[in-house]
């Protein structure tokens, strides 16, 4: 004679998450988030430090194009200067500012007060020499634009 068994499957419904599983989900965020976000923000800062390079060496340029034209860096009578045109702008986060005279100048880009590029101060003059100031270290010979403080 055959016996027949009937086996009982409990199921048990298991709906949402638990406390823990939740912490685990949230403390693996912040560990990621705190790894991802001080990088992001150096790659943020050196993508800006390209607004105030190209700025600084375009306006270079235009200076050289007009002492080829004129043998002065200064305004001479009411031809266009590079140095009136960007004197006192604001592009990005950068401030920049020319100085010339007949034979010298030096565009400077600042990095704005309240923005993540304050302290940062690169400069251009007439004879190509790019200087820096800035958290990421100084230079004399060239334009700082890592944050390992090499060019």
């Amino acid at each position: 004679m055959l016996i027949k068994r009937e086996k009982f499957i409990f199921q048990i419904i298991q709906r949402g998450f638990t406390l823990i599983e939740l912490m685990i989900v949230v403390g693996i965020i912040g560990i990621l988030a705190a790894l991802v976000i001080p990088s992001y923000i150096a790659n943020v800062m050196r993508s800006n430090t390209v607004d105030a390079t190209n700025a600084l060496s375009s306006t270079r340029a235009q200076l050289e194009q007009f002492y080829q034209d004129n043998r002065t860096y200064a305004t001479v009578g009411a031809f266009f200067s590079p140095c009136q045109t960007v004197n006192g702008t604001t592009f990005h986060k950068w401030n920049f500012t020319c100085v010339s005279d007949a034979t010298t100048y030096t565009i400077t880009a600042s990095g704005l007060a309240g923005s993540n590029m304050a302290g940062f101060v690169y400069t251009l003059n007439q004879t190509n020499t790019q200087t820096t100031a800035s958290p990421w270290g100084n230079s004399n010979q060239c334009w700082i634009t890592k944050n390992n403080g090499t060019c």
